[in-house]
């Protein structure tokens, strides 16, 4: 690299006549075509290495950002794969939880109907248990109130039957019936 310095140093302090006109010169040898020609190719191959260095640079730099980037395509899609998995998964689970709920809500219907039913039918046997119990205490009542009415006829009946003379027979008669068993 030292001695390209040097070279351009030599080339700019060249003397060169500020007056003379620039001008298409035909003359091969004065032109110095060789030498534009040496320094062209000094050039493209000084060039040729700078800019080589920073193109492979650029390129490895460019390859590791490619690289970089496959990587984190690679773990977005391993953690894409993962998340579908534990959507799969937690659907699943959704769906199993769903059917439960669906049984258990039937479940819970069929209790109550039952429990409902169940209810129904005590309340029908009580109601025919109360009836019953109803039916036999007013039997109860009508029974004693026959009875009662009946003993009162009866009983004025036999006032207006019995005679002084037929209660003293039926006394003296009991008494005697008595008197036997004690």
């Amino acid at each position: 690299m030292k001695n390209y310095m040097q070279v351009f140093n030599i080339i700019a302090n060249l003397d060169m006549n500020v007056n003379e006109s620039i001008s298409f010169n035909t003359d091969f040898l004065e032109a110095n075509v060789i030498n534009i020609l040496l320094l062209l190719s000094g050039l493209i191959y000084v060039l040729k290495e700078f800019l080589g260095s920073i193109l492979v640079t650029r390129q490895e730099k460019v390859l590791l950002a490619i690289q970089e980037s496959e990587e984190r395509l690679r773990q977005a899609n391993l953690r894409l794969s993962e998340s579908e998995k534990q959507l799969a998964q937690t659907q699943i689970v959704i769906t199993q939880i769903v059917k439960e709920a669906e049984l258990t809500a039937q479940k819970v219907r069929q209790s109550i109907l039952d429990q409902g039913k169940a209810d129904v039918d005590k309340l029908i046997s009580a109601s025919k248990a109360s009836i019953a119990t109803a039916e036999i205490q007013i039997k109860q009542q009508i029974q004693l109130q026959i009875t009662s009415l009946a003993i009162k006829r009866v009983t004025i009946q036999l006032q207006n039957q019995i005679t002084p003379v037929l209660q003293t027979k039926i006394i003296d008669n009991n008494i005697a019936q008595l008197g036997g068993h004690l």
